[in-house]
């Protein structure tokens, strides 16, 4: 009888392995130095595979390590088809792909494709002259008559979107830094060469991409101005209050309906591979939820977006009810990633915290609601540790954001300082540089992983034991999910799937809350949530401050 040849037999994925799964994101510049430089690199990524495996997680999304000038921190691409050297090389990418794989951890790259830095050579022949073969790849644009810009088009980062140009003697429009030139997506060329260094990157194994800004591909061809928005004076959700970027309604300089057929394109590419995925980011002030329905919908576009809604100061049951249920309702066949934290916004301990004390309590509370709801999940380095918002001084920041509207907002820079390995040790263990690319508070070096796994009941264990709690409930990856009403800030809702239905109830007050069940909510068995000591006597939940409980329900 002749055998099968079954190294010729391909391994069975997944197509849907990324719904309902946990994606943890490394921001490489601060993860793990191997060199002694300062900066986090590839190589310092391999290191800690093991560590983020540990986790229970699904994947990592990793944030930009291609070559780059580095003025927006590697979000300004000059080649990317590359590693930048900060970070290693090629060869030390294809080895973290290979570890990973071995871990059973997928790989997502962070796919910045809006706009490249000024440096990159597709600009640089863009700007020699109107009649180049590249002379339209980029969004270029006469002044008016009296030399002003174009029109009323601002940056996300401060000023005009429009910087002038001397050798074309046009101006070019940058969304962000001026040396982050926008490209003309309008340009089909444009969007084939995209597209093959999304290729390059599919040949290299990589399971997946997250897309940045991804709604800000397209412009207004016409060029029309953005109006106000409806209240005089009013900040919209673009951008904190101290940048007038918030004061105008986008309806021109981005979110246009061309987008949908690009994305279209990137799937079709991304459906010649087995099992990869991707998911936008979406910022889109009040729109975002109707952008990603439009996005996300029909099986052949985007597999999944996150927007900014749980990313902001409140952590009540009414807004994440409102954000959950707003998102299911206008996204009907879409799908969604959660998430409290991210290298862009203030660590979500800081932003929910009203006190030092609580700083715990409430990291493991919110990472149980996240867990619980409907959806992906995406976890910021470190939170699974508790750290809180770095304090740092103006000559720390490396930030342009930061610099640009210091001290009215401080920028991101609070939130990426390096990940803390090691307590005693210095820089916590991140780097043997005397001084590296951020400080390392002290506070967050007290927090380190070798002194929280030795310690019982601590945050990093709270995640792992919740992570598995989750993957141990079917419900939780892609069940159903309905709300219980309340007239109390607690946050009920049941999670179903094929004949297994879980119970949650979350406190999100400070004070004891006795959560009466709505008739036809029968406890079966009270289930050990992590972290949690709440009781029930008949139909009342009986929860402290900042608890919660769940339970298996007829």
């Amino acid at each position: 009888m002749t055998q099968p040849n079954t190294s010729a037999i391909k391994p069975v994925i997944n197509a849907d392995w990324w719904r309902g799964a946990v994606i943890y994101q490394v921001y490489p510049r601060s993860f793990q130095d191997t060199t002694g430089d300062g900066y986090g690199d590839l190589p310092g990524v391999t290191k800690r595979l093991p560590y983020i495996a540990s986790l229970g997680v699904d994947g990592i999304w990793l944030s930009p390590f291609f070559t780059s000038p580095m003025a927006d921190m590697g979000y300004d691409v000059s080649d990317y088809r590359n590693v930048d050297k900060l970070f290693g090389t090629l060869d030390d990418f294809d080895i973290l792909v290979a570890e990973a794989h071995r871990l059973g951890l997928k790989v997502i790259i962070d796919q910045v494709i809006s706009h490249t830095s000024d440096q990159h050579p597709w600009f640089v022949d863009s700007r020699a002259s109107r009649t180049n073969s590249k002379a339209d790849w980029y969004v270029w644009a006469n002044p008016k008559p009296d030399g002003t810009a174009p029109n009323n088009w601002l940056s996300v980062f401060g000023g005009p979107a429009w910087e002038w140009d001397g050798v074309r003697k046009q101006y070019y429009m940058h969304n962000f830094l001026t040396s982050q030139p926008d490209l003309n997506f309008h340009n089909t060329e444009v969007q084939d060469a995209l597209l093959d260094t999304v290729r390059f990157w599919l040949d290299r194994g990589v399971d997946g991409f997250r897309l940045d800004t991804v709604n800000y591909y397209f412009h207004d061809k016409a060029l029309r101005n953005n109006p106000p928005l409806d209240e005089e004076g009013a900040f919209g959700l673009d951008a904190p209050d101290v940048n007038p970027y918030g004061m105008q309604n986008h309806l021109y300089d981005k979110t246009q309906s061309e987008n949908i057929e690009f994305l279209k394109r990137f799937r079709t590419l991304l459906d010649c591979y087995d099992g990869r995925m991707t998911v936008g980011e979406v910022g889109d002030g009040a729109r975002s939820l109707k952008t990603v329905a439009a996005y996300t919908s029909g099986n052949d576009k985007l597999n999944m977006c996150y927007t900014f809604d749980l990313l902001g100061p409140d952590f009540t049951a009414e807004h994440i009810r409102n954000s959950v249920d707003g998102f299911h309702k206008a996204v009907t066949d879409g799908w969604v990633c959660w998430a409290f934290s991210n290298h862009d916004v203030v660590r979500h301990v800081s932003r929910f915290t009203e006190s030092g004390a609580e700083r715990e309590h409430i990291a493991k509370l919110a990472f149980s609601v996240l867990a619980s709801l409907r959806g992906s999940i995406c976890l910021y380095q470190g939170e699974e540790l508790g750290l809180t918002e770095a304090e740092l001084a103006f000559e720390d920041l490396r930030d342009p954001y930061g610099i640009r509207f210091w001290p009215a907002f401080k920028g991101r820079d609070g939130c990426r300082t390096p990940m803390v390995w090691e307590t005693g040790s210095p820089n916590a263990g991140f780097s043997t540089a005397e001084k590296p690319w951020l400080p390392v508070p002290y506070d967050h070096g007290l927090l380190a992983v070798d002194g929280q796994e030795r310690k019982p009941d601590t945050v990093l264990h709270h995640y792992r034991e919740t992570l598995a709690f989750r993957k141990s409930h079917g419900p939780l990856i892609d069940g159903d999910m309905t709300f219980l009403d309340s007239n109390q800030d607690v946050l009920a809702f049941t999670r179903s799937k094929a004949g297994e239905s879980l119970l949650f109830v979350f406190n999100l007050t400070r004070e004891p809350v006795d959560f009466l069940l709505p008739k036809g909510v029968v406890v079966k068995d009270i289930l050990p949530m992590p972290g949690f000591s709440a009781t029930m006597n008949q139909q009342v939940v009986k929860l402290d401050g900042l608890d919660g409980f769940s339970a298996l329900i007829a």
